[in-house]
This record gives C-alpha cells, sequence and structure tokens, in this order.
C-alpha cells in the first residue's frame, strides 16, 4: 500500500484503536504528561524556502498549544533525505517531528538508490499542512514578457538558459523537467541545497529563470523579478491577473507541492493524535490561512500516491537521479 497523507486517516484510526495497549507500554507519567520538554521540529530543507516558512509558521501557534517551546531545527541535503532520515532514526516519543514536502516520502525513493531508510516504514504521517504553488520567474531584464513568448524565445535559445532548484527530485526541479518535456526547450537545470540560494542566484544572474516555490514572491511585488506564470491549473489569489501555464497552452500542467509533518514509526497513537488534533486546528486558522496565501500557497492536503501517479512517468521518461 503506497505510503501517503490519506495514511493518517487509515493509520491513525489502528493507532488510536491500540491507544490503550500503547499506554500501558508507556509509564503512566510520560502518557499523561506529553509534551513535558520542547518539540523539535526538523526541517529538511534550507532555511528561507517553503518547507521553513510553513513549520514557522506552524511553530508559534503549536508551541503555544503544547504548552512547550517548538525548535526548528533546519537538516537539508539529498532532496529532503538527511533531515527525513534524522527523523527516522529518532526516538519515537514525540519530541522529534519532521516538516516534509510529499515528494521526499513518495518522490524519493525512485530516484536516490539506496535510500539509507525506508519513508513508508520509517515514518508515520501525522498531520497535512498545506499545498504550495510553483511561479515561472524571470528577471525584470529578461527578453520575453509573458508565458508564451518565454516559451519561444527558450526554444529559440536550445541550451542557453539555466534553471535552479531546490534540489534533485524536489517539485520545482519537477516543475522544470515538465516544463521543458512539454515544449521541447532544452535548458540545463542546477541543483542547490534549498529554495533560498537558487532565489539569490537568479537574482544575481548566475541562472535566468526559477520555478519559485513562493519565496520569491516579495521580489515580484517589490518590482526586482517579473512572474510570467503559474505553474498550478489555478491561478494564484493573490496575482489573479497572471495566467497559469495550463492557460499559456501547457494544457494539464499541474506542478504543485503538499508538505506534511511526519514523527518516527512507532510514536504512540495518543502523541500522534494529540498532534494531529492541535495541527489541524492551526491549519484550519486565518492566520495560518493568511501566511499560506501571501507565499503562495494554501492549506491543503494531498496524498503521496497523487505524488507518485502524477510524477513517476516523467522521473522514469527524464532519467531523473539523485545526487
Amino acid at each position: 500500500m503506497p505510503f501517503s497523507f490519506h495514511t493518517w486517516r487509515q493509520g491513525l484510526a489502528a493507532l488510536m484503536a491500540c491507544a490503550g495497549l500503547a499506554a500501558v507500554a508507556l509509564p503512566a507519567q510520560a502518557a499523561g504528561a506529553y509534551p513535558d520538554k520542547p518539540v523539535k521540529l526538523v526541517v529538511n530543507f534550507a532555511p528561507g524556502g517553503a518547507a521553513d516558512q510553513i513549520a514557522r509558521a506552524l511553530g508559534v501557534p503549536l508551541q503555544q498549544a503544547l504548552g512547550q517551546p517548538v525548535v526548528i531545527e533546519n537538516r537539508s541535503g539529498a532532496g529532503g533525505n538527511v533531515g527525513g532520515e534524522a527523523v527516522a532514526r529518532a526516538q519515537p516519543d514525540g519530541y522529534t517531528l519532521l516538516m516534509s514536502s510529499g515528494g521526499m516520502v513518495s518522490i524519493n525513493p525512485a530516484i536516490y538508490h539506496p535510500m539509507s531508510f525506508d519513508p513508508a516504514k520509517d515514518l508515520v504521517p501525522v498531520a497535512s499542512a498545506a499545498r504550495v504553488m510553483v511561479y515561472l520567474m524571470v528577471k525584470p531584464d529578461f527578453p520575453a514578457r509573458t508565458a508564451r513568448d518565454f516559451i519561444a524565445y527558450a526554444k529559440a535559445n536550445p541550451g542557453r538558459l539555466a534553471y535552479g532548484s531546490p534540489g534533485n527530485g524536489s517539485s520545482p526541479h519537477l516543475a522544470g523537467e515538465m516544463f521543458n518535456q512539454a515544449t521541447g526547450v532544452v535548458s540545463t537545470h542546477v541543483p542547490y541545497r534549498g529554495a533560498a540560494p537558487a532565489l539569490q542566484d537568479l537574482l544575481g544572474g548566475q541562472i535566468q529563470y526559477l520555478f519559485d516555490p513562493g519565496i520569491g514572491l516579495q521580489h515580484v511585488r517589490a518590482g526586482g523579478l517579473r512572474l510570467l506564470a503559474v505553474g498550478s491549473l489555478h491561478r494564484s489569489e493573490e496575482f489573479k491577473d497572471v495566467p497559469t501555464l495550463d492557460e499559456a497552452g501547457l494544457k494539464g500542467f499541474d506542478a504543485d507541492t503538499y508538505f506534511g509533518v511526519y514523527a518516527p514509526a512507532g510514536t504512540p497513537a495518543a502523541v500522534v493524535s494529540r498532534l494531529h488534533d492541535e495541527i489541524n486546528r492551526i491549519v484550519a486558522s486565518p492566520d495560518f490561512r493568511e501566511r499560506m496565501v501571501a507565499m503562495g500557497g494554501a492549506p491543503a492536503p494531498m496524498t503521496a500516491a497523487e505524488f507518485t501517479q502524477r510524477f513517476g512517468q516523467l522521473i522514469r521518461e527524464r532519467g531523473i537521479r539523485g545526487d
């Protein structure tokens, strides 16, 4: 059975069914007192990226809900595998959690051979957090001013353009490969250790375009970057005048990615349930929604099975591999 955000709907029910057994297995005080010390939320991408921003949007209200500090720790590398493994190997007591894209769970096993851990066995999903769109951005002096012009320019200049991403297998990387496949464009992919350094190189002119996960929108608002299109089936709530790539002629183009919170496998059901309920309340709040919209996303769930179905064929056809 594919491991997915949907898994918590089925798996959580099973875990809750044995919650009494989990409580017996733990000392009574520990089972009833969670949490009684700080909780660490590991972000498996670099500071400043979408995962980091979502984690920090969750961090403060989760800290208030739990009554204990929530410490954000960035552990990037290998498309999220470094941070993912750190949490998978942590004590399953609810004090070490992971904020990750669904791609680490559903896509990385297809492109990193071998993986040092099995996300399907070593992690348990706690709650989904947000859907993040990707935005096709260039500098203001780029020759193309629309998505259609950009496609024409890229086709007329094969091999001369480079785009960045947070790393091999990341949703911006897959968006770039989807774009190249759909248009016949030939360009160079430059992987970084996070979205923030990729954005800095776009601003600095080292790369020519970027499928940005929303962190570059501040530069669009300030006039430092030009937004050409949204890599989703739906327009952005904030940039309603900017067309989608689907509207620009790339029918069915959808590179949205989804982020959620995970815990080490074996974490007690009562702890998973508590975290799930608290995070869901936060995700449903107007404040969280406002922050997600500002970064170009929205609170929304999605299954890892849908990730696999959507991107599995692309990974095989384009020969994408890990670092």
